[in-house]
């Protein structure tokens, strides 16, 4: 199978650097929309769907390589070497920023740069790290996941967005809940939700960008502040936005970080 069928791999644009854009959970490429575009008139950019997502080959989901976010991570590496022209930056929102940091990890050769929006390293609560949930809080909502996957992703999925002045992108945001596989998406779930990365953060020697809402039900700031501390070459800038998408309810604040950090690091 070819990755661009395994992952929905779809190239716009074109330029002497290629941005690679990556979901997040419950997601697809199309979240990119308000940002992806703007990019295509300057740079290669290429859009795709992890395994198990969108319009990728569900029949590739592998329960063994995907019972951790390595086995994304492989994927990634394999569509940055098939796709990618030039300096690479990686783009990517919520857990898909920290499989973009995994594969910095297995190819840093292959990334110029991360952009990492929303990232957590650990959503748990663990001493004085703070991810933002107890154990029986995410054990909870994991199980309320298992015990009714579409019921979980309506009550879920606006408060994920959050942006209380834009319920257009609360209702998109459950409706892509709800048109994912529910035994994948409870998986991913698991596998995303009970990662603990707080170890191998520091072996990311990629320049990273994190982008961090100052309200987010997810990521609250102390995860991005960790990061910003653990990785050797990060700067860590903070999105006035109610919500975990801020590439879908702040793009223009994001944009405009993105801008000035590209400007640094591909001139």
């Amino acid at each position: 199978m070819s990755v661009q069928r395994r992952n929905n791999v779809h190239i716009v644009g074109g330029g002497d650097a290629t941005l690679v854009f990556a979901h997040g959970f419950g997601c697809d490429q199309n979240m990119w929309r308000f940002l992806a575009p703007y990019y295509a008139t300057r740079y290669r950019t290429v859009l795709f769907d992890l395994v198990g997502s969108g319009q990728s080959d569900h029949a590739a989901y592998d329960r063994g390589k995907y019972g951790s976010l390595h086995g994304y991570a492989d994927d990634l590496v394999e569509i940055v070497d098939e796709f990618g022209k030039g300096p690479v930056v990686f783009v990517g929102h919520s857990v898909s920023a920290m499989i973009g940091m995994l594969a910095t990890i297995k190819a840093p050769e292959r990334f110029a740069a991360q952009v990492m929006i929303g990232p957590s390293a650990c959503y748990l609560n663990d001493g004085y790290y703070l991810g933002g949930f107890a154990r029986r809080d995410l054990e909870e909502l994991l199980a309320r996941m298992e015990e009714n996957y579409l019921e979980w992703s309506t009550a879920m999925a606006p408060l994920i967005m959050g942006a209380p002045n834009q319920p257009k992108l609360g209702k998109e945001l459950t409706d892509s809940f709800c048109r994912s596989n529910p035994d994948i998406a409870r998986h991913f779930a698991r596998v995303t939700f009970l990662s603990d990365l707080r170890d191998e953060v520091c072996a990311s020697n990629t320049p990273a960008l994190i982008l961090q809402c100052t309200d987010d039900l997810i990521a609250p700031r102390t995860a991005g502040e960790f990061l910003q501390r653990q990785l050797p070459r990060a700067s860590l800038r903070m999105i006035e936005n109610i919500g975990h998408c801020a590439h879908m309810s702040a793009p223009g604040a994001c944009v405009r970080e993105i801008d000035a950090y590209l400007a640094g690091v591909l001139r």
